[in-house]
């Protein structure tokens, strides 16, 4: 088609053509290379797409709106539906989110707002964007081991940690397995604490909770991100959906909303979204601070905030994954199935990790630990794997009391962290992200199996 022909189609008709043209490219250029055992690398994670998602973000630039809009709206409302919260509020990562997440509760618009000093329940087994808000925010980390099985916490490990000045849990969903959500819902609401669940390993994992006092019938899952004050995702490329960058909070508590939306966009108090004006309608009628009455509400600052906003291309490609989430899910949970079954044979040397009662994940990794009885260690298992190009993964940063960052931190511990020790020096995970296909899993299994029976 040339350009005589092209500038007689509408608008909609002109996207039509680009997008077929996306499509031929994409075949053309974007198919999978084959698969060669022992030269092609096996990632631990990677990108799932199609042509869909090139064609949203094409889309999405040549209406040339960059920053949040049309497809943000899509997407939150998207994601809102799938987890069952009321609000999204998508932001530029998962480390922003965390961040966000727990910066809200200091918020002047609760009633009970986090205060420097207070403590915070959380685990040094993981990622350190889940803790580095705490100890930003002057706030100390009391941390509980995990269980080697699980590699979540003990419930009454959580409930020994709890004091007067505990104010708030703020726990990983790790790898994709739940935490002991119903006991934990408890000690909130025993002690009146906040519940964070970060769930950025961890979309698509569901819950299912006891009944509640009072109801009748059978208890539904529900997915984790769904059940704390706040919830956490990234879209960083080895998560379960990805936009290159990207994370969200949610919640079900319009103050709490209102607070992450603030410190979202440099703290200002107006929550018109980006293009709009005067949603409160009365723009020009408001008196706070030491303002004079009637200072433009658009540059009314009310919390100490950030910019953490994404571009809308990037919700454009989150539109995309969020219709593929569904059978991403139901690979991870199947690829995980096919080793846990071909490696059952090992358990004496190997503690695979397990779902956590009542749940059922929707897998990060596919997570082991050698046991002390083992003739091999952890560094001869992952060696001789990347050897093979299958591509390993620690549990991100160990213990993270160990690392340089968090040495010297005000903290406490509840009793010792010998298992999370133990998952430093002896854990290690392999691929089960959609983009791993079966002749790859029957590769790793068989190199994993020549591997244990040669020791």
């Amino acid at each position: 088609m040339d350009l005589k022909e092209i500038k007689k189609l509408q608008k909609d008709q002109v996207k039509k053509v680009i997008a077929d043209y996306i499509s031929k490219y994409y075949t053309e250029f974007h198919n999978k290379s084959e698969f060669i055992p022992g030269k092609t690398l096996i990632p631990y994670a990677g990108r799932v797409y199609d042509e869909k998602e090139l064609i949203n973000l094409i889309d999405s630039s040549l209406d040339f709106w960059l920053t949040l809009g049309p497809w943000a709206e899509r997407f939150e409302k998207s994601l809102s539906d799938f987890i069952g919260v009321k609000y999204t509020v998508l932001v530029n990562s998962g480390s922003s989110a965390n961040l966000l997440a727990f910066a809200s509760l200091f918020s002047p618009l609760l009633e009970r707002p986090l205060r420097s000093g207070d403590e915070v329940i959380t685990t040094a087994a993981g990622f350190p964007t889940t803790l580095s808000p705490i100890v930003q925010y002057a706030c100390i980390p009391v941390f509980v081991d995990v269980e080697l099985e699980t590699l979540v916490p003990k419930p009454e490990l959580i409930a020994d940690a709890v004091t007067e000045k505990t104010r708030a849990i703020f726990l990983a969903h790790t790898l994709g397995n739940p935490n002991y959500i119903d006991e934990i819902l408890k000690i909130c609401k025993q002690h009146n604490l906040y519940f964070i669940e970060d769930n950025c390993d961890a979309l698509g994992s569901t819950y299912t909770p006891s009944l509640m006092a009072g109801e009748s019938g059978f208890a539904k899952a529900r997915p984790t991100g769904s059940f704390g004050h706040l919830s956490t995702l990234s879209f960083y490329p080895a998560h379960h959906i990805t936009m290159g960058e990207g994370g969200a909070v949610l919640t079900n508590d319009p103050v709490l909303r209102r607070a992450v939306l603030s410190l979202r966009d440099w703290g200002r108090d107006c929550w018109c979204p980006s293009g709009k004006d005067n949603t409160c309608g009365k723009r020009f009628g408001w008196k706070l601070g030491d303002l004079p009455e009637g200072y433009d509400h658009k540059y009314i600052y009310s919390h100490i905030g950030y910019n953490l906003k994404p571009l809308d291309l990037q919700a454009a490609i989150g539109v995309a994954q969020m219709e593929k989430l569904p059978q991403f899910i139901s690979a991870r949970r199947k690829n995980y199935k096919r080793y846990a079954e071909a490696l059952t044979l090992f358990q004496d040397y190997l503690i695979f990790q397990r779902p956590t009662p009542n749940s059922d994940p929707s897998w990060f990794l596919f997570f082991m630990t050698i046991k002390d009885r083992a003739l091999f260690t952890r560094r001869e298992f992952v060696t001789y794997l990347e050897k093979h190009k299958i591509q390993t993964r620690m549990l991100f940063g160990g213990n993270l009391l160990r690392q340089p960052a968090f040495q010297h931190i005000p903290h406490r511990v509840i009793g010792d962290l010998k298992n999370t020790d133990k998952i430093m020096n002896s854990g290690f995970g392999i691929g089960v992200y959609p983009g791993i296909t079966e002749e790859m899993i029957n590769y790793i299994i068989e190199k994993i199996n020549y591997f244990l029976k040669n020791k």
